[in-house]
């Protein structure tokens, strides 16, 4: 609506609001469990769902300050922490990969929970070449995976926080490294 039909912003926020209380939206809020998390038993693997639904929200277009969300959000933040093994550290202060913490990172910043810490994580993870990747420190090469996904969570940062010096540069030497490879050639087989 906002994008394709260019409808009024008041549209396009009555559509919104919408989304937490009838079909697909309210049907995956519906899905939490009273532990905050989506998916089944509250194990590793299930966190990741969790990851890959509040991107689903978000990308519905669910209003962050809408009651459900801000329950749902808050179930998250305040009941799930990663394991020992992947960090232990509060859900949107993010775990182990890159990539998924790009994600964290994004939605958190939708939702109102941005996380400095994750950031700066984030920041001191950045490799020599410009990116990320989910195996450094063994791989020192970057991944357009895992560095797409931190793109679009240090910008959904500075969207939701302000620019910092730190975070735009580190995000254009990410995009440098996308462009050197023309976006999708590898630097090493071509």
């Amino acid at each position: 609506m906002r994008d394709l039909t260019k409808e009024p912003d008041e549209w396009v926020a009555e559509e919104r609001s919408r989304i937490a209380t009838e079909g697909w939206g309210a049907r995956v809020l519906g899905l939490q469990s009273p532990q905050g998390n989506w998916g089944g038993e509250a194990d590793a693997r299930n966190w990741l769902c969790t990851s890959y639904t509040l991107l689903l929200l978000k990308d519905l277009g669910l209003a962050p300050a809408e009651e459900e969300a801000r329950r749902a959000i808050g179930l998250v933040r305040d009941r799930i922490v990663w394991q020992e093994r992947m960090g232990g550290l509060p859900y949107f202060d993010g775990e182990t990969e890159p990539c998924v913490n790009g994600w964290i990172l994004g939605a958190g910043a939708y939702f109102g929970e941005a996380s400095d810490l994750l950031a700066e994580r984030l920041l001191s993870e950045q490799l020599e070449d410009g990116g990320w990747n989910c195996d450094a420190p063994q791989s020192r090469r970057s991944s357009f995976h895992s560095t797409i996904c931190v793109l679009e969570g240090l910008l959904a940062f500075e969207r939701a926080k302000g620019e910092t010096a730190a975070v735009t540069e580190a995000r254009l030497r990410a995009h440098e490294y996308l462009l050197e490879r023309r976006m999708m050639r590898s630097l090493s087989s071509g």
